[in-house]
């Protein structure tokens, strides 16, 4: 029996993709509409298992009801495979994850903001220098103290990444803790801390409620245009 957040969504994704205007939706040229198929519940048994942990319960039944990834948000649902005996998220940034953390909880808070505010007043500006070389070296001394406290691995035990939105923005699921089930925005190559993403109401977004949003958006995007 389908999950009720998923009833019909692996339909909606197909008919899309037989669309002559599915080309213009964000990303689809880089996962094609293509759903791989769904996980068998010995395999998410195996999943978990190996993750020493049980998925959020949305992104779970949308693995055994819809698919293990590919067509959806940005440049599409990473893919969650089994290769040679392991079982490993696929796509730009996949690796940022450590997977022999995700039981641990995703943390309730990022550096202290103190810290960040330091830092990021102290950041140097081209226009400061007389010689490009010099700039050059005091950007480089900076991202020495930068990065440590952006990507510390601490910053996302619990977490895995499912999307890449481009420019080494990705987009994260938080698997463990208190924001189980929710998804993060990741542009900290932009010097932007992880951030949850919020609906129009201001509550955090879910697995589900990402999922079915970007879906919506998408049949709108593509509706044929009605000449009066």
């Amino acid at each position: 029996m389908t999950d009720r957040w998923w009833a019909g969504v692996r339909q909606r994704v197909e008919a899309l993709g037989a669309r002559p205007t599915g080309g213009e939706v964000f990303g689809a040229p880089s996962h094609g509409w293509i759903m791989e198929d769904p996980l068998t519940r010995g395999e998410l048994a195996d999943l978990e298992a190996q993750m020493g942990v049980r998925l959020p319960e949305e992104y779970r039944t949308f693995l055994l009801d819809v698919g293990a990834g590919r067509a959806g948000p940005a440049h599409g649902l990473f893919p969650v495979r089994r290769v040679q005996g392991r079982w490993r998220w696929e796509g730009d940034g996949a690796e940022l994850a450590d997977l022999s953390r995700l039981a641990e909880p995703f943390p309730d808070r990022g550096p202290d903001p103190k810290v960040l505010a330091e830092l990021v007043a102290q950041r140097p500006e081209e226009e400061d220098f007389d010689a490009i070389e010099d700039f050059d070296d005091a950007i480089e001394a900076w991202d020495e103290r930068w990065e440590p406290v952006m990507f510390a691995p601490e910053r996302t035990v619990g977490a895995v990444v499912v999307s890449h939105q481009g420019c080494a923005q990705r987009e994260w699921l938080v698997i463990s803790g208190i924001h189980r089930g929710t998804m993060w925005s990741d542009a900290r190559a932009d010097d932007i801390d992880l951030a949850p993403l919020l609906a129009d109401d201001g509550t955090p977004l879910t697995f589900a409620r990402w999922y079915t949003d970007w879906l919506e958006k998408a049949e709108r995007t593509t509706l044929p245009v009605t000449v009066p």
